[in-house]
């Protein structure tokens, strides 16, 4: 058991008699059964720590290396909780090390660049992490990445680990209540940093002929997308998605290169096959998010104050309600936990779903009844009328778990379709690396996707949002092959980057030219 699992449960239980719960212990209330805090309350973030940790030593956790990589102050200022190591079952890093500096650290604090030079640069970074390029065009980006060598070493000996474990610690003092919503998330965003890093030094290897550095450099990142996807909260399969995508840019860049063999393509296609995918977001909501929400909303019962409702719900009537005192102490706490988990249920249910076109359509059911739930209760009148009922308790209480959940779901469904988007962009690079080894075999590429089977890709995929088989439009020096993305619209190819912009998840050979951030 981890020990600071243990020393918690002790603490929670170190009274004669274990607190009385303050609200009904089950699966469709707290969710979890324990620990009891020594007022009576669910500890839920010893609960969830203790959920994500199941079966990870720090040996196969890739967040064990990267909090190596950036110290004992990954953001700046003042240090991480000691409880975040203690999860980690690591020692906090020492004060001096070899740690990754931050771009605008070394470019700006050390070398003194700022603001049109500053801005160039930070435009030439941007490209550089997907056409190729020379230290003698941008020497400071170059001296960057040869003074953070010995860090993005340990980022490469971090992506080859095969779990990822984040705590989720607020930096609450003892005895506090537990507060999942804040707490700090102190490598991940840092790791776009990482990754920006990465694949700018690919970029400068492949164009210095060392391809097999280069592919080295883009496949950490891949690997680093997906291990990030696999933290507790949404935030981070957004950035996990991220990094995804950045790999995918510096992938095609690769691909691209005159000097590739086909051997190589389809040894990068072998590579990006055996990768893990992107993880689900199912068990986010089903678990991590549910238990922020249910934590939030124990926390607001706890608190008991005028307001405290409307800052959960982010409706400005509630605080002018003179009843707002009466509400809190008849609304039934049992009835909005048991609302919240029927909602976490189903959206969770309906995430799980392998076919998508099935999922899109439970996704617009529950849009459109939460949708009408908010109408009905927008009028502050109608829900000071509740408290007149004779179940006002639980007609409140059911009511008020509703629209906390109308606020997530739209949310939800946002991420999800992020979800789908990189993941026919991983089919889109399969199918890009067999289109560059079928070039370098025949110096041209093939009339239709299926000519690529068996002998490049086993396969041909389809659309991820229609099922149908991607367009593909070839033309006289390359390619262009695009899916109808998330709003299943045929918008010619166009991405979001595009003028007019598209929402066509797509592969374009040659690459097209980069615009001006």
């Amino acid at each position: 058991m981890n020990a600071i699992l243990l020393s918690s449960l002790l603490l929670a239980c170190s009274a004669d008699e274990p607190p009385a719960p303050k609200l009904p212990l089950g699966k469709d209330t707290t969710f979890v059964l324990g620990p009891l805090d020594k007022h009576g309350y669910i500890d839920y973030e010893i609960a969830l720590n203790a959920e994500l940790s199941k079966g990870i030593t720090p040996e196969k956790n890739a967040n064990a290396l990267l909090v190596q990589v950036f110290g004992p102050t990954p953001e700046g200022g003042v240090g991480l909780p000691p409880e975040y190591y203690k999860w980690l079952d690591i020692a906090a890093p020492p004060q001096r090390g070899d740690y990754f500096i931050g771009v605008y650290a070394h470019v700006h604090d050390t070398l003194g660049l700022s603001g049109e030079r500053l801005e160039a640069f930070y435009e030439f970074q941007s490209k550089a992490t997907q056409r190729a390029w020379v230290a003698k065009d941008c020497a400071p980006l170059a001296e960057w990445l040869k003074v953070n060598e010995k860090p993005l070493a340990v980022v490469i000996e971090a992506t080859k680990r095969p779990a990822y474990f984040n705590p989720l610690v607020s930096r609450r003092k003892p005895g506090d209540p537990s507060n999942l919503i804040g707490t700090v998330l102190p490598t991940v965003q840092r790791c776009r940093e990482l990754t920006s890093a990465l694949t700018c030094r690919a970029m400068l290897r492949l164009q210095e002929g060392k391809f097999d550095d280069a592919w080295r450099d883009i496949l950490a990142c891949h690997r680093l997308g997906r291990l990030i996807s696999r933290g507790a909260t949404l935030i981070e399969s957004l950035v996990g998605i991220a990094i995804c995508q950045i790999a995918s840019n510096s992938t095609l860049a690769y691909l691209e290169h005159p000097a590739l063999r086909s051997k190589q393509a389809l040894s990068c296609l072998k590579d990006l096959q055996g990768l893990p995918p992107v993880a689900p977001m199912a068990d986010k909501i089903g678990i991590s998010e549910r238990m922020m929400g249910l934590d939030a909303l124990q926390n607001i019962r706890r608190a008991g104050k005028p307001g405290a409702l409307a800052g959960l719900v982010g409706r400005d009537d509630l605080p002018v309600i003179p009843d707002e005192m009466k509400l809190l102490e008849v609304l039934d706490w049992v009835e909005v936990m048991r609302t919240m988990n029927k909602w976490y249920d189903r959206i969770a249910e309906a995430m799980r779903m392998k076919d998508r076109i099935a999922r899109e359509k439970e996704f617009a059911k529950i849009d459109e009844e939460l949708v009408a739930i908010k109408k009905e209760l927008a009028d502050a009148e109608k829900f000071k009328k509740l408290l007149k009922e004779k179940d006002a308790g639980k007609l409140v209480g059911k009511a008020l778990g509703d629209i906390l959940m109308s606020l997530l779901a739209p949310a939800v469904q946002k991420v999800q379709h992020a979800h789908d988007r990189i993941e026919q962009t991983e089919r889109n690079l399969h199918l890009a690396c067999a289109m560059a080894a079928y070039h370098k075999d025949t110096g041209r590429y093939p009339a239709k996707l299926a000519d690529l089977a068996p002998k490049y890709i086993p396969k041909v995929p389809n659309d991820l949002f229609n099922g149908k088989e991607l367009i593909y439009k070839p033309t006289e020096k390359g390619y262009l092959f695009y899916s109808v993305g998330p709003n299943g619209k045929d918008e010619g190819g166009q991405w979001y980057t595009d003028d007019p912009p598209g929402d066509d998840p797509r592969v374009k050979m040659p690459l097209p030219e980069l615009k001006k951030n």
